[in-house]
């Protein structure tokens, strides 16, 4: 069985289609793995903040509020399917690394059918409580029915996030990266020239920009399925290979349920902040809103870096490598440290240009809170740096318990810090609030990471 699974992924890396890391150099290996990752998100987080750029300066601040109070919910659900994709692709980068085709096939089918059926339900919950949601936030009245019509749109779309994460997660665990890259270029330039058409050519307003999202999801997802059923005889399935494993859902439930509670507890967590935010008014919300996508752009590298990392953790521990384990999490840290201090200057010294880039007018009142804000994250960037990073260590070797319980006590930190010093200091109060978070997280991980560090050390020597 082994010797057909080697000659099997030789044929498919002879063609580009996947790459062993358990051998060869580790750096340009794990390069070559986040950059298209990087380059991926970027391209995400692209037509989400075009939506935000051409929403303000096409519709107004009152629109951008709304975007602003409707992104925490809508993050919720749709990093729910990513936690449930990241906790599959550990297990399946496990198999691979461990030679076991007929099992990765077991778990690619399960996955499918058990997170499908998962993801209707939450589209159905979503669409449905909308309203009530953003009413229990303390959204303003004045933005809240087109808060609500954008969610209920974007609901709609998850379905086609799930299709694209779970392939893509599949090709990510063998790791290939840069074909899920490919269409989300492609998704993203879509997104950005229909939001021009849908919002400022059209004039459909913040539901133009939902539509718009909801498309190019689709794309992505479409290009995605029919490449790898294509592309990828590995990974194609007979009648009878296309089934639902229990013993595998079991195994699967515990890694995605606690890869998805992990995501989740982060973006409630925002949620609880955005509550915090509202009240502050109109003007501050879409400060906010802002300055988040810029937060969002800055930390998707050290993200990656972290996701990275446990795509070359998950298939050297698979393959029972701690050596290379040890390596691989020293070249992250080099990259977290080497990134970390360039933006730092950068977000410092052009935080009214990138805040401004919101606004046609330039605002102060929009303006001045989101300046505050950044002059004070810039100097804080180091610290998600290190916890992403923790964080692909853990979920690398299979301890997502961890990157829970962490993230839970970041965030738990976070919230409270955020409804004591918000009413007093505004956006610096939450920018402070995310210090104190960051410190709760590692004072949690690494007495842990060392420990383990300790024994991963050991098994190498």
């Amino acid at each position: 069985m082994i010797r057909i699974f080697v000659v099997h992924r030789r044929f498919e890396m002879s063609r580009g289609k996947i790459v062993d890391m358990t051998q060869g150099p580790i750096t340009p290996q794990i390069i070559n793995y986040i950059v298209p990752l990087i380059i991926g998100n970027l391209c995400v987080l692209t037509y989400n903040m075009a939506d935000s750029i051409i929403v303000g300066r096409y519709v107004g601040a009152d629109a951008l509020a709304a975007l602003g109070a409707a992104s925490p919910v809508m993050n919720i659900m749709l990093f729910l399917m990513v936690g449930i994709c990241l906790g599959m692709s550990i297990l399946m980068g496990h198999f691979f690394g461990a030679g076991d085709i007929p099992k990765l096939k077991r778990e690619i089918s399960t996955s499918l059918i058990a997170g499908g059926i998962f993801t209707l339900l939450v589209v159905a919950v979503g669409f449905f409580f909308s309203h009530a949601i953003l009413r229990i936030m303390r959204t303003p009245a004045k933005i809240l029915d087109d808060a609500t019509s954008y969610l209920q749109i974007i609901f709609g779309g998850l379905v086609f996030s799930f299709i694209y994460n779970i392939y893509a997660s599949t090709l990510r665990s063998m790791g290939n990266s840069r074909v899920s890259l490919y269409f989300l270029i492609i998704s993203a330039v879509l997104n950005i020239v229909m939001d021009i058409l849908f919002v400022a050519v059209w004039h459909l307003g913040i539901k133009g920009a939902a539509v718009a999202t909801v498309i190019a999801e689709f794309l992505s997802a479409v290009f995605c399925m029919v490449y790898v059923h294509q592309k990828f005889p590995m990974l194609s399935f007979g009648r009878r290979e296309f089934v639902f494993d229990v013993g595998l859902f079991r195994q699967t439930v515990s890694y995605s349920a606690t890869a998805a509670m992990q995501q989740i507890t982060l973006q409630i967590g925002k949620f609880l902040i955005q509550g915090a935010v509202n009240p502050l008014g109109v003007y501050t919300i879409g400060a906010f809103n802002a300055v988040t996508r810029i937060d969002d752009v800055i930390m998707v590298v050290q993200q990656n870096i972290g996701h990275g990392t446990t795509g070359f953790m998950a298939q050297n521990h698979g393959a029972g490598k701690a050596d290379r384990m040890r390596k691989g999490f020293i070249t992250g840290l080099k990259m977290v440290l080497i990134y970390t201090a360039l933006l730092m200057v950068v977000v410092f010294a052009f935080a009214p240009n990138l805040v401004g880039a919101f606004v046609t007018d330039k605002d102060p009142q929009l303006v001045g809170p989101g300046v505050e804000y950044l002059e004070i994250m810039a100097f804080l960037y180091l610290l998600p740096g290190l916890t992403n990073l923790l964080q692909g260590y853990f979920r690398g070797v299979g301890r997502l318990k961890i990157t829970l319980n962490a993230t839970l006590s970041q965030m738990t930190g976070r919230v409270i810090a955020a409804y004591i010093v918000a009413q007093y200091w505004g956006l610096r109060g939450i920018a402070l609030a995310c210090l104190f978070g960051w410190i709760c997280m590692l004072a949690y991980e690494m007495p842990v990471f060392i420990k383990s560090w300790r024994r991963l050390t050991a098994l190498s020597n």
